[in-house]
This record gives structure tokens, sequence and C-alpha cells, in this order.
């Protein structure tokens, strides 16, 4: 018998997909979409249900392994958050002409603000791109239920469907009754069809035709049709929201007493957009207020400037989320009523985000910049990202794309006869993720820089997934290992050598064997080995603990708040000096080697 629950979203989604029957469920970890599959293993253990449960390598693994599982009959899903789904869309568009059999969801975790993302980009659009219907949940308990209903219309109309969780669905807590939950009781069976499933180009052409039908019978599939929530209301003006702000406007309409007399509308499916309800929004309403998150495309399908107010018309802001004081405001304004004015966040204050105190990769940039002074520091995505506080990031771009970039620099810097030292940063997720492939390249176009791999046994950002090197998956189950030295080896390199950057005295002088290396003989790669601080699952040897103390040698130079930057570090305006704050340090003792006056000493 089920029981109410408090549910993160992400925790809701993952049980709708234990009970709808999912069987295959695999993903890449990425805020704001990270505990979906963390959540589905746990259920998974809960209920003891016979399921694959897999954190893959990358997004388009992740999707290309689901959706063998659909083409067997099974159902099957992915989640990711959207910029991952820009690694997963090439099979993602292939997919959604070769159709399914087997339920399958695609989980494409947006982030409005953003908040942890490169960019604030719109599933939707990615959506349109394939031509793939897409769900919009407005809550935990909607994203759950659009979990089940999503896996129905993919089956129904043998097509790849997309939830599209924001990350305020994502991250809310809300109390649930879920679904009962019973083993999926399906057998694999795929069936040829070559023309089908590796259909040539003249095939493809059909499939296409095929889906354009689909698309047509999906708009007027009444399950997913636009809702009007509040109807006794009336008059020539209505509102159109979906997602997040749909709930918002639920509320605010209440509030600012327009419920009785403002309709809206709630769209659910927000491609395809309904014909019906298209035709009839334009000849019911003199004006629209459409209320969207990221991009207007439920706007673009309405196709009527003159009299819808959105995005595209500049009544509504095109960038960062549609917060409740925003949308009381913009409703209030389209209704003509006294609204709340909309409320600017305070400044921020306070200290910068940094890395953790601990933490190895501050020793790992400390030593970078020490063997490489003048150096062009390349590095990816992940929390090492905060290197850039530490002056040892000078770009980011996507994942996996310091490699390229260090290969890149120093292809431009050759032809202009120059040659800078270059070192590239990278976490050991990442590098497994999208790594490899461009430090072949750079091997084999002898390309000359320094790779370090920020190697900390786990996926630290995202909450500590394990990595294709961790020797355990999903749920904590037994894996294959992989050898990260001998996979380096195997791409070509010819230096690879592992340190410990906590040792930071040794580890500077690898890095500036390495630098030497890269000058004159090609990729030089050092791993740099050491457990998260933060990763309570990690069982193995840990450095010894080094409790320190600063002793009156310090002449308040403040050389090592700003070259090493930890935040156990504090300077004492009152003394003039440095001090440990004890409660934050984690006695890693990596401080007394930076120190020019040897003032941080090791308590004996």
């Amino acid at each position: 018998m089920s029981e109410r629950m408090l549910l993160l979203g992400n925790d809701a989604m993952a049980h709708g997909l234990v009970e709808n029957g999912c069987s295959v469920v695999a993903s890449y970890p990425g805020t704001p979409a990270s505990e979906i599959l963390s959540g589905v293993a746990q259920w998974q253990a809960r209920y003891q249900l016979p399921m694959h449960v897999e954190w893959a390598v990358n997004e388009k693994v992740a999707l290309e392994i689901a959706y063998a599982a659909s083409q067997a009959g099974l159902r099957a899903a992915t989640a990711m958050k959207q910029v991952g789904l820009n690694v997963a869309s090439d099979p993602l568009m292939s997919a959604a002409y070769l159709g399914v059999k087997g339920g399958f969801l695609v989980i494409s975790a947006d982030d409005p603000g953003p908040h942890s993302s490169q960019t604030e980009q719109d599933s939707r659009l990615t959506a349109m791109a394939a031509k793939v219907p897409v769900l919009d949940p407005d809550s935990p308990e909607h994203a759950r239920r659009l979990t089940g209903l999503g896996l129905e219309l993919s089956e129904a109309f043998e097509v790849p469907v997309m939830l599209r969780p924001t990350t305020r669905v994502c991250h809310a807590n809300q109390d649930i009754l879920p679904g009962a939950v019973h083993p999926a009781v399906r057998r694999a069976d795929f069936v040829k069809d070559p023309q089908r499933w590796a259909a040539t180009p003249v095939h493809r052409y059909r499939l296409h035709l095929a889906l354009e039908e689909k698309l047509r019978k999906i708009a007027a599939w009444e399950p997913t049709a636009p809702q009007l929530l509040n109807p006794g209301s009336g008059g020539r003006r209505a509102v159109i929201a979906a997602g997040v702000a749909a709930a918002h406007a639920r509320e605010i309409m209440q509030d600012l007493g327009l419920w009785e007399v403002l309709p809206l509308w709630q769209v659910v499916q927000p491609y395809p957009l309904h014909t019906a309800f298209i035709e009839q929004v334009l000849a019911a309403y003199d004006e629209l207020l459409v209320l969207e998150e990221t991009v207007g495309v439920i706007e673009m399908q309405l196709a009527d400037r003159g009299r819808v107010r959105g995005k595209r018309s500049g009544f509504v802001p095109e960038v960062g989320e549609l917060l409740p004081e925003t949308v009381a405001r913009l409703i209030a304004d389209f209704a003509a009523v006294p609204g709340e004015l909309s409320v600017t966040a305070p400044a921020g204050g306070g200290r910068r985000p940094t890395l953790c105190p601990g933490c190895p990769h501050r020793a790992s940039f400390y030593a970078i910049k020490r063997a490489a002074p003048r150096g062009i520091y390349p590095s990816d995505i992940g929390c090492y990202t905060l290197g850039l506080n530490l002056g040892g990031v000078d770009t980011v771009l996507c994942m996996g794309a310091a490699v390229s970039q260090a290969a890149g620099f120093y292809h431009a810097y050759r032809l202009s006869g120059e040659l800078p030292d270059i070192v590239a940063t990278v976490g050991d997720s990442t590098f497994f993720h999208a790594g490899i492939p461009p430090l072949i390249d750079a091997v084999v176009q002898d390309a000359r820089f320094v790779l370090v791999i920020l190697d900390n046994s786990t996926t630290a950002m995202t909450g500590n997934q394990p990595t294709p090197a961790s020797g355990c998956g999903a749920g904590g189950v037994p894996t294959a290992a992989v050898d990260m030295e001998a996979l380096v080896a195997a791409c070509g390199v010819k230096f690879c050598r592992v340190g410990q950057p906590g040792d930071l005295p040794a580890f500077i002088a690898l890095m500036k064997e390495a630098v030497a290396f890269a000058r004159t003989d090609g990729v030089a790669v050092v791993i740099a080995r050491q457990p998260c601080v933060v990763d309570r699952s990690y069982r193995g040897a840990r450095p010894t603990p080094r409790a320190v103390t600063v002793s009156d040698a310090c002449n308040g130079c403040r050389y090592c708040i700003e070259q090493f930057e930890c935040p156990a570090l504090v300077y004492d305006e009152q003394r003039q000096r440095v001090v440990i704050d004890t409660l934050t340090c984690s006695d890693c003792g990596v401080c007394t080697a930076v120190c020019p006056r040897l003032a941080i000493e090791e308590i004996p």
C-alpha cells in the first residue's frame, strides 16, 4: 500500500519511473537533474525491482543505452540537464524518426536563472528541432504524474517523449501520495526490421512523413490538452501559462482577486501545441498573456503578435527565471489592476564561492602556477572551475573542451612562432565523459601541453556520483573499474605520472618535470590523485591529518590568503596577521608549504 511521502522533485520523477514499469534507466549527473537516477536506484533497492540502473559515461551513451531497451519493447528513460541534452542530441534526432516500441522518456532538466549551468537554453526548442513532444510539469507531484503520462504517450504514438522539469520543480519538496509499484512483466523482444531500425536515407524520408503524421495526431491527443483552470471566469482576455509559471499564476491570480474574472489556461504539452486550442483561444480572446520559461515556445506557435503579450513581444522578460514577484507584476499590468512591484534581489555579500577547505584541487592549481607562472590555463566543467579565484583557470567552455582548447592554443601560438606553457585541467569524470577523443587528437597532431587530470575519485560537483574508475555503480553495486593510467597510455601519451597534490613540494616538482617535457616532446599528463574531502562514500586511504597553527613569524603579507585562498586562513584585522579558523580547517596541512616566511607550522 502506498503512503504519503515528502519527496524532492527529482525523487518524485524517479518514483514515477518505477511505478510505471520502467526497466532501464541511464543518466549522467548534472544539476538540476542529478538526483533522478540515484532516486531510481534507491526505489529499485526498496522495492527489489529487476531493473538496469546506470551512471553512463556521458549523456549520449546514456540515451543510446535506454533507447535500445525501448527498441526491445521495454519501458526506458534517460535523465540529464539541458546542456547534457546537447551531448545527446545526435541520437535523439534519429530516435524521433525511427520511433520506439516500449515507452521512452527523455528527462531534460532546464535551469532558468541559471543557477548552476553554462546557459539558460530551453530544452523545448531542442524537442521542436527533433520533432519530439514535450511535457512541462509545474511541481514535483505534477512531474511524477507526467512521467507516467509521457510513457503512455510515447507508446501510443511510438515516439520518444521529453519531460522538461525546471530547477524549481527538480529541487522543490512536496507531500506526495505516489502510486503503487509492481515489477515490470515485459520481456525484451527485439523484432528485426532493418528498413526501420537501420533505415537508409530513402527510408528516412518515409519515416519523416510518418513522424509528421504522428505530431498532427499528438496535437489532438486529449490527455495532454491545455486545461482551463478556472472555468467560471470570462472576458476577452486570458492568461496562458506552462511549467512553474502556471503554479505561480494560479496562486497570484487568487491573491489579486482575478480568479473569477481572468481565464487561466495551463499548457502541459508546449510542443506540439494542440491545434484546436490555438484556434479556440485566438477566436475567444482579444488579448493573451503567455507566461513560460525560458523561450517563447508557446507564443511562437500561437503566431499572432497582434494580440499575444509574451517574450517575443517584449512584455515578458526574455532572460532569467519568472519569479513569483515578476509573474505578479506581469499579471497585474496585463489585467490593469494594482499589484506587487518586482522585487530586486539584494546585492550579494559575504565571501565569494571557493573550493572546500582541504580540497586537493587548491594544491593542484597552486602547483600549476608555480610550475608555469606565465602559462595559459584552459579548464573545464566541474567544481574545479572555482580555480578561477586562484588564477589557475583562464577558459571554461563545455565538457572536455579544456583538452581541445589546449591543443588549439598550442597550434595557434606555434604558427606565430611562440610557445607559451599551456596547462589544462579536467576532472576525472569529465575526462571519461569527453576528454579522451581530444587527447587522442592532440597526441596525433603533436600538440604540446600538460593535461592535469584532477582525480578526486568521484563526480564531486553534482553530489559524489561514481566514475568509471570507481569500481561501483548506481546504488553502490560493484562494477569493473577502468585503469586511468593505462587508458592515458593507450591514447599514445608518453609522459603519464601520478602525484598527490597534498604533498605540495613533491607535486610542484612533478609539475615542473611535466612542463619541461611538454615544451619539447609532446603532451604530458599528470594525474593529481587525492580523494574529495566531502565524499563520505570513499573507502580508500586518506592523507594523515596535520593540524596547523600560525607562528609569530607571520607579518600579515596575506600571500597565503591571496594565492591559496583556503577558507580556514583568516586575516585578523586587529592583530594584523593570519589566523587559523579551526572550525573550517580540515587539517590537511598543505598550507605549511605555502607561506614564504614558513609562519604556518604543523602542530607536533
